[in-house]
């Protein structure tokens, strides 16, 4: 008798796993949404779009873009995290879905806790770009002009909270300009407003900048990163234009709702770790600035606690912490 409770446990246990396992072996036998927490257009649609493609290659069911964006991708991040857990709708996580912008406000979900990470999606490095109207050939003029004319010069970001807005703060940080941040709801709107001069400079990914400085309506400064990327090899990087450890990069998670079924998440993983040897689409990681992290769903996950401990002592030290 002492011993039937665990025996039916195993039982019950042995039976749970038998139809999980089941439910990952038919996954997905209808379409899957993949939640976009950005306008449309921008990097993070892009690469979106790309890799919906590729997943439906590899799972074989269409997987459908759903933008979602809004409260510095708080909308569609929060919108994931109550989402049924079944794999049938997942997320384009963000450093600002689920790090930066939890640490600022109040948000209705916990941006770890909440999740069911599967990997990241690439990590892309911003560049400093201004609008050619503004008159300065290189950092040190730029910082020379924040410098005399102090809270004048606006600088656009994909959103509050985000790596694009955190890269200003760290800017202003370290070379002490004042700047006026003004957040967007995705790097497409900032670079229209970029463009037409409402906003005199921005730190945006070199993806969605790259065609923009290539045509001359903008102008790029300095690249957020240990090397100068090789799409724009002529630019320096901020170190090497004198500013060290200015950099914040932007990374790109593919996530589900906390609880969905561990052969789920492993199956994603493993498609997602397929699509990452694909020759072609390690081309298309390369024409966005994009870097390859092969991670299991455990690096992941630690990968974004990681991010979570040094964003915290950011945004400490500049005063933006909750």
């Amino acid at each position: 008798m002492i011993q039937l409770p665990r025996i039916l446990c195993g039982i019950l246990l042995t039976a749970i796993m038998s139809v999980l396992n089941a439910h990952a072996q038919t996954y997905p036998e209808r379409p899957v949404v993949l939640i976009n927490p950005y306008a449309a257009g921008g990097p993070a649609d892009v690469l979106a779009r790309k890799l919906a493609s590729e997943l439906r290659a590899e799972l074989g069911q269409p997987v459908v873009v759903e933008n979602r964006p809004g409260a510095a991708a708080a909308v569609g991040t929060a919108f994931v995290s109550n989402a049924k857990p079944d794999g049938y709708t997942l997320l384009m996580g963000t450093s600002a879905g689920h790090v930066v912008t939890p640490l600022l406000h109040k948000v209705a979900y916990d941006g770890i806790a909440d999740f069911s990470f599967i990997g990241i999606v690439t990590r892309q490095s911003n560049m400093l770009v201004v609008n050619p109207a503004l008159k300065v050939e290189n950092l040190k003029e730029l910082i020379a002009y924040a410098r005399d004319h102090p809270k004048q010069l606006n600088f656009g970001s994909a959103g509050a909270g985000g790596a694009t807005h955190l890269s200003g703060e760290q800017f202003m940080r370290k070379t002490g300009v004042e700047l006026v941040h003004v957040p967007y709801s995705g790097a497409a709107p900032a670079l229209t407003d970029l463009m037409g001069g409402q906003v005199q400079l921005a730190f945006l990914n070199l993806s969605a900048s790259l065609q923009y400085v290539k045509n001359a309506r903008l102008k790029a400064l300095a690249y957020g990163a240990d090397k100068r990327s090789p799409l724009l090899p002529d630019v320096p990087t901020m170190q090497e234009a004198g500013v060290p450890d200015a950099q914040v990069a932007t990374w790109y998670s593919l996530a589900a709702p906390h609880g969905t079924p561990a052969p789920v998440i492993d199956k994603l993983n493993k498609a997602l770790l397929t699509i990452n040897r694909k020759s072609d689409y390690q081309a298309f990681l390369r024409s966005v600035d994009g870097e390859i992290l092969s991670l299991t769903p455990a690096q992941t996950t630690e990968f974004v606690r990681q991010d979570q401990d040094v964003m915290a002592k950011l945004l400490r030290a500049i005063g933006n912490a909750k």
